[in-house]
């Protein structure tokens, strides 16, 4: 009766087991974490692939599709392709892209711990030993052959538990006087922490922290995605601004090469000084140095858009020329009460989630410390069941005999003082409190970012209609400085002088759009806006409700 009753114990306990496992799954798969912003990714042992994981952590979406790029020939660009041709094949974004993928692979890494261990061991051993007759008067010699063999699995669970199930067997041959025998023992072996290292909140520390890394990876992905976003747009901008420099450069020195022969024709016929001439040639002088220098924008903007876009399929390279589809115009756009902006950025911002994930850390942390004070106390139990017999594999046939052991206890263990785990603890409460006053010192220049970026923009748009104003006003001027020089009133060095005044007011206004749109596009970055407003969804794209402030109540710290 006792062996059969030992036998049913050891058949519930592998079935404890297999329920243990299937429940120390559950509670890993898909643990979440008070205070954090959700729950998780699916575990990559279930229906999900970790390649397909990968793939997601670091995939854009777009609403348009990505343009093709001609192999040959000039690029030919708008904006929207640019910003969709940076996110593909931007160099300084593959490699960012790969971190969310490189911090995924920590997760499987702490979901190890609790993996299922399969563990063997043979060995075979031959001895002879030496020693006294029971007379003390004759020496007798013992010679034998061992031959052991264990094997078993082994798992530890989140809640605590250590559980070792395996069989052993030992067979030994005296090689001389007396019978063979052979050993066989199957046990079971359950450690249970009671205090220190007990519980999921502790031992999922780790796999939550792993998963709050990965989490924050991908917004530190998205951050990068929208500051080259915007690098890309900026830049787009600034090309074609350069660009339309060059064309007004083009043209104001076509016209002071015109004046200037027009006041050789006058010098000539007696109508003016020949000192009137050297203002002039300094005019066509200034304007091609002004020309020389717009041309070198324009190529620097070029190589800066073909880093940005790296258009691989092209065979041009670093040579490629590019041509721009959109012309500086004014965006229809009506800008939202500030305060609305700041809310989208409190909400949007890549670095504000990362804070709070940090800050979720740190309770974890709080957590581990705190459990950390308690002392070691574990239960432990071990069943076991002997089989012997005389031959080699018989003892199998015979462990269901009346042989068996059990063991059962408990172990302490308690560092005097505990100064290691008080200090410990005592840093995560401090690091957890240091993790919050950075939020809201994150909040308030978040605050004052998007405040500031609003008032630029809100310049920037004013200064359209007044750089259109005065832009039409030094054309009259220009108009008048003209006719005068014509009827003898003026003199070339205030003819170029007016010139000069057209000129910069033509770049002006043409900069104000520029500057207006590049003050729009900062602003949509600083509120974290900028990719949601392109259409285009990616990694740390995620419904995830407002970041909340604490995991401790001062009372707590």
């Amino acid at each position: 009766m006792k062996h059969r009753r030992l036998f049913c114990i050891l058949v519930l306990a592998t079935l404890g087991f297999v329920s243990c496992r299937s429940t120390s799954d559950r509670a890993y798969e898909s643990p979440s974490v008070p205070g954090t912003l959700g729950s998780g990714a699916t575990d990559p042992t279930g229906n999900v692939g970790a390649s397909d994981q990968q793939r997601e952590r670091t995939a854009f979406q777009y609403t348009e599709p990505i343009p093709a790029v001609e192999a040959e020939g000039p690029l030919r660009i708008s904006r929207e392709d640019a910003v969709m041709m940076a996110l593909e094949h931007n160099r300084s974004l593959r490699v960012q892209r790969m971190n969310p993928i490189i911090a995924g692979t920590f997760e499987e890494l702490e979901r190890a711990t609790f993996d299922p261990v399969v563990f063997g061991q043979a060995s075979a051993e031959r001895r002879r030993d030496e020693f006294l007759s029971p007379t003390l008067d004759d020496t007798l010699t013992d010679e034998s052959e061992r031959f052991n063999f264990s094997a078993g699995v082994g798992q530890f669970f989140p809640t605590g538990t250590d559980l070792e199930i395996g069989v052993s067997q030992s067979y030994r041959d005296p090689r001389g006087d007396g019978d063979p025998t052979d050993r066989v023992r199957g046990f079971v072996t359950v450690t249970q922490a009671l205090l220190q290292g007990r519980g999921l909140d502790v031992n999922l520390a780790q796999v939550r922290q792993a998963r709050l890394d990965t989490l924050a990876s991908e917004f530190e992905l998205r951050g990068f995605a929208e500051a080259l976003l915007a690098d890309v747009e900026s830049t787009y901008w600034d090309y074609v601004l350069a660009r339309r420099e060059v064309e007004i450069f083009e043209e104001s020195v076509a016209v002071a090469e015109q004046q200037l022969d027009a006041t050789r024709e006058r010098i000539e016929v007696g109508q003016l000084a020949e000192t009137e001439i050297a203002a002039a040639e300094a005019e066509v002088a200034l304007r091609r140095q002004a020309l020389i220098n717009a041309r070198s924008s324009v190529e620097l903007l070029r190589l800066q858009l073909i880093r940005f876009l790296n258009p691989e399929p092209g065979i041009d390279g670093w040579d490629r020329k590019i041509e721009v589809l959109d012309e500086p115009s004014v965006p229809d756009v009506e800008l939202d009460d500030v305060r609305d902006h700041v809310q989208v950025a409190l909400s949007l911002r890549s670095e504000i989630h990362e804070s709070h994930l940090q800050l979720a850390g740190q309770g974890l942390s709080v957590v581990q410390t705190r459990n950390g004070l308690l002392p070691r106390l574990d239960f432990f139990v071990t069943l076991g069941k002997t089989g012997f017999a005389n031959s080699f594999g018989e003892g199998f046939r015979n462990v269901d005999g009346d042989g068996y052991d059990a063991t059962v206890g408990v172990r302490a263990e308690y560092a005097l003082g505990n100064r290691q785990s008080h200090a410990n603890h005592r840093r995560a409460r401090a690091t957890h409190r240091q993790a919050e006053e950075s939020i809201r010192n994150l909040v308030q220049l978040v605050e004052l970012d998007v405040r500031s970026a609003y008032t630029e923009t809100l310049r920037a748009k004013e200064q359209i209609d007044a750089s259109a104003a005065t832009r039409r006003l030094q054309e009259e001027a220009f108009r008048a400085e003209t006719e005068k020089f014509d009827v003898g009133l003026s003199t070339v060095l205030d003819i170029s002088l007016a010139q000069r005044d057209l000129l910069e007011s033509q770049i002006a206004e043409v900069g104000a759009i520029i500057d207006y749109r590049k003050a729009l596009i900062d602003l949509y970055r600083l509120e974290g806006s900028l990719l949601k407003r392109r259409g285009i969804g990616g990694p740390g794209d995620r419904n995830l409700p407002p970041p909340t402030f604490s995991l401790m109540t001062p009372e707590e710290f």
